[in-house]
């Protein structure tokens, strides 16, 4: 891909024919730029027809993010977000990690189009395609320490849940964690960077992939098993729309998590707690393992473990969490 990729790709969006000519005029370019321009989408995971005498045409419509299209959904809530739209990133928590760094306001947003190296929990990758997936990172400060900021991803949950609830998914299901299932195959992931000091105050990058319509192209790449919005609501809801329902979750929870940490929001997660009450399996970083009953998470949202040596507590980053 290169620079004229996605403003190609903008004119194909509509799932229609167009001509390599007519394409090469509205972009200011030649037809062979057109043609690199396009050239790799194949390998990238977005099926391209091309015909002669008829020119390019998308096997399906794209749904691409706009800055303006966000703003509008987000209505009287705007004010409260920096809305940045990117073509393409190696990662939105990377760069705004950068720009947390350079003081960028609380608020702050970035969604991708694509990313070539979206990271999940403990380094592994996120895969999405462009149109096919929402990846967007939120910069948002606190006044209190790291050590305040324990539970952190389950509030974010818990925010995720409720946008979804508002699209109509009724079945979403949180796993401890950091991720959102839907029927139990994973529809969207959390991951949290902080920066600051331990008294405060902090920083946190709060990064979501959310899975809107997987082709077969991205579901090859996935190694576990996955859903998507397009499945979860009957058919894939405007990314714009989604993105603004989530930012707006996301203000009021984070807001109460300001205010009382994650214990105020505790019962509402383990009412969606995929486990809850289930026999689960720890696997710790070292290979050791505990199994036991889910109790659910405390006040600070470590996991809650009933086993025969009694009860044990596990934090986030430590473990995984298998179903026994």
């Amino acid at each position: 891909m290169n620079a004229w990729t996605f403003p190609a790709l903008r004119l194909l969006a509509d799932g229609e024919f167009h001509s390599g000519e007519a394409m090469a005029r509205a972009l200011g370019v030649s037809r062979a730029s057109v043609w690199n321009a396009l050239e790799g989408l194949d390998a990238a995971g977005l099926e391209l027809f091309r015909v002669r005498g008829r020119g390019y045409r998308l096997a399906a419509t794209l749904d691409l993010l706009d800055r303006a299209a966000v703003l509008q959904a987000l209505g009287l809530h705007a004010s409260r977000f920096a809305v940045d739209v990117v073509e393409r990133v190696e990662s939105t928590n990377t760069l705004m990690l950068e720009r947390a760094a350079e003081g960028t306001a609380t608020g702050s947003v970035i969604a991708a189009e694509w990313q070539t190296q979206g990271r999940g929990r403990r380094g592994r990758p996120w895969h999405a395609l462009p149109g096919a997936a929402l990846t967007f990172s939120l910069l948002w400060r606190f006044e209190q320490g790291a050590g305040f900021l324990s539970g952190l991803s389950l509030a974010v949950g818990v925010a995720v849940t409720r946008a979804l609830a508002a699209l109509g998914v009724r079945e979403a299901a949180l796993k401890w964690p950091n991720d959102v299932l839907w029927r139990g195959r994973k529809l969207a992931g959390i991951l949290i960077e902080l920066q600051g000091d331990v008294l405060g105050p902090s920083a946190a990058v709060i990064g979501i992939g959310l899975n809107c319509r997987m082709p077969p192209a991205l579901r090859a790449r996935i190694d576990q098993p996955a859903a998507d919005l397009a499945s979860a609501c009957g058919e894939a809801p405007a990314r714009n729309h989604v993105l603004a329902l989530v930012l707006i979750e996301l203000a009021a929870v984070l807001d109460a998590f300001a205010r009382g940490g994650f214990a105020p929001l505790r019962e509402e997660w383990q009412r969606r707690h995929a486990s809850q009450g289930k026999a689960v399996r720890i696997t710790l970083p070292d290979g050791a393992s505990a199994s036991g009953i889910a109790e659910g998470v405390a006040e600070d949202g470590a996991l809650l473990l009933a086993t025969k040596a009694g009860r044990l507590r596990f934090h986030s980053g430590e473990v995984s969490l298998r179903g026994a």
